[in-house]
């Protein structure tokens, strides 16, 4: 469905993208991820058609980004609503845009309410919401038309549990009939729940790619002990179960909690841009 080649972004002696390479297939949900000043934000902006590439080819469906321009739903990192005006006017405003009408639009609507808990807001101007209810809101302007790709950049950012739930179900939805998805988040369970594969961006470009389990395959986690007293024993470690085992037999004192990290996305990066700078 989406396909990025070689993406090239240049802003002055910045790259901003770098050779950016991403392919999403139909019913893919694939989790963006990296530091600030990777390149997620501009490859979103490129494949919205908001912005050209300097150089590099990307398709959508087999059409240039400003082809499929009606193809592709977004949401912004940051909000852009009209404060004066309620969710159902937002909601019929971008369905118009899209092409849909009369009952079409009283349908997709209606789902939207719905799917994303806007029932008791729907009539509500949006200047007076919640940033989770406008997060929401800004959602659904991005799916009212079911469009066949979802460019989902950080939409639970600062969210309330539930428009996070309320979110991640809808994505689910949507990647079950075959939307392709770009979830660029900072939070590592979303990807889970989502089950997702992960793409890894650094410095412009993407440097690895897979499921969590193969991308943090052989990274160390951490089993920590707390001691009666407070004092604190920690251990990194790639074998958590044998560590814990082995620290509990050599304890003599009383153990008060037990806790064991998996490697973290923090962790991931440390380790890919080490391997990528070497």
């Amino acid at each position: 469905m989406l396909e990025a080649i070689d993406l090239v972004k240049r802003y002055g002696p910045v790259h901003a993208l770098d050779g950016f390479s991403l392919r999403v297939s139909a019913g893919e949900i694939v989790g963006l991820v990296g530091h600030n000043g990777a390149g997620k934000t501009t490859f979103v902006e490129i494949v919205s058609n908001l912005i050209r590439p300097d150089s590099g080819t990307i398709t959508i469906g087999g059409k240039s980004p400003a082809a499929a321009r009606g193809e592709v739903g977004v949401t912004p990192q940051h909000l852009g609503l009209y404060p004066s005006i309620t969710v159902r006017e937002h909601l019929e405003l971008f369905g118009r845009l899209a092409g849909l009408r009369r009952t079409a639009l009283s349908t997709a609507i209606e789902d939207l309410t719905v799917a994303l808990r806007l029932g008791e807001i729907i009539d509500r101007r949006t200047g007076v919401l919640s940033g989770g209810q406008q997060r929401r809101t800004q959602a659904a302007t991005a799916l009212i038309h079911r469009p066949g790709l979802l460019l989902l950049d950080e939409p639970t950012a600062g969210a309330d549990l539930e428009t996070r739930e309320a979110m991640l179900d809808v994505v689910k939805q949507r990647a079950g009939e075959g939307a392709a998805i770009v979830y660029t988040t900072h939070y590592l369970p979303e990807l889970t729940e989502l089950r997702a594969t992960i793409a890894v961006a650094h410095s412009g470009r993407i440097i690895a790619r897979g499921t969590y389990d193969e991308l943090v395959d052989g990274l160390p986690g951490e089993v920590r002990l707390t001691l009666d007293d407070e004092e604190e024993i920690r251990v990194s470690t790639t074998e958590p179960t044998a560590t814990l085992i082995e620290l509990l037999s050599r304890t003599e004192r009383p153990v008060s909690s037990v806790d064991v990290r998996n490697p973290s996305l923090d962790d991931l990066y440390r380790s890919l841009a080490v391997s990528h700078a070497s």
